[in-house]
């Protein structure tokens, strides 16, 4: 019996097959669990829908008062994605022109839980400083922050405080400039101010110094409430003032109308801190424009809603300013604009 060859068939790789499979099993779970993350994510997505930030406003006045700046603000807001009813809700609360009413307010706030303060000058920051160290607050505007301890420094604020300042001492010199443009006999300019309101000290020291490179002699009338408005002019009218010059004051500010009117009584020329003394019948106005102020902290808010600490935040200070004349006003006092000054006005109101 002879031997004979086994013949086999071709060879199978039973380990290549093995693994080929555990890689499609595998490749399917995957698959399956992808889809079930997706489906959670969505899940979540749907039961827990964007957070809504509450933004607080501390503000002396109403918002009557000075409606352009909110309204940059809101402005400033929108052009980075915040909708109201949406993503952000603003809780007001103004003290309209009652000061003593600001701290409770504040309070307010505080208990409320709002994500960030914006405070609308020095006197409502103070009552926002003293409610809270831990809620991050956003000046929209205050002369000195770091003479009135809101920051340590404007490069580095180090506390819960930043946002904007409005220092800039050039203004004064530029307010006795046009003065002296358009009354070129002015020798005697009335001052209006504030002692209670911080930064005024500031601002006067400011004004004397404008006022001696002119050699104009300046009368200081404070005005810490709304009786003392009649007085000023009646002490203004006996020493035969030239012009009035108008420091920032939350008094004089919500009672501009009046201040407006006695003016124009008097036939007095005078310059303002405010466009909106100018609207109401004002002659002209110069200064920073506060409306650009509160366009720019809405940054600082969405900058805070995103993480960033207020005390690494450096405050800003400000980068345009606005004049303002009223054609109308000037008629009325009988002063004439030269047109060299008309000229140089952003805004006039004919």
């Amino acid at each position: 019996m002879g031997t004979g060859s086994i013949q086999r068939g071709p060879r199978q790789d039973f380990s290549r097959s093995k693994d080929s499979a555990l890689v499609a099993q595998h490749t399917v779970f995957a698959f399956a669990l992808s889809v079930l993350l997706f489906a959670l994510c969505v899940c979540a997505d749907a039961q827990q829908p964007n957070r809504v930030f509450r933004i607080g406003l501390l503000a002396a006045g109403s918002p009557a008062t000075s409606p352009a700046r909110e309204a940059a603000f809101r402005q400033g807001l929108r052009e980075l994605g915040y909708v109201e009813g949406k993503n952000i809700v603003i809780d007001h609360r103004n003290a309209e022109g009652k000061i003593d009413r600001l701290p409770t307010l504040g309070a307010e706030l505080v208990r409320l839980k709002v994500d960030v303060i914006v405070t609308a000058g020095g006197i409502s920051t103070r009552s926002a400083k003293n409610a809270t160290v831990t809620i991050p607050i956003v000046m929209t505007q205050d002369i000195d922050p770091v003479q009135n301890g809101f920051v340590a420094s404007l490069a580095r604020p180090g506390g819960n405080i930043t946002g904007l300042s409005t220092l800039s001492p050039e203004i004064s010199g530029k307010q006795m400039e046009l003065l002296k443009e358009i009354v070129p006999k002015i020798t005697r300019v009335a001052v209006f101010g504030t002692t209670t309101n911080p930064g005024t000290e500031e601002a006067l020291k400011a004004t004397e110094l404008a006022a001696a490179a002119f050699k104009i002699q300046l009368q200081y009338l404070d005005v810490v409430g709304s009786k003392d408005i009649d007085q000023a002019f009646q002490s203004s009218s006996k020493t035969r003032v030239d012009a009035v010059l108008v420091l920032i004051s939350s008094v004089l500010n919500g009672r501009r109308t009046q201040v407006v009117n006695l003016a124009v009584k008097n036939r007095l020329p005078a310059i303002y801190p405010f466009p909106e003394f100018v609207e109401v019948g004002g002659l002209m106005s110069y200064g920073v424009s506060f409306a650009d102020l509160w366009r720019r902290a809405a940054t600082y808010v969405d900058k805070i809603l995103k993480g960033a600490k207020p005390a690494e935040l450096p405050v800003e200070q400000p980068t345009k300013f606005e004049f303002v004349v009223n054609l109308k006003a000037a008629n009325q006092i009988g002063v004439t604009i030269p047109p060299n000054v008309l000229a140089r006005a952003d805004r006039v109101i004919r």
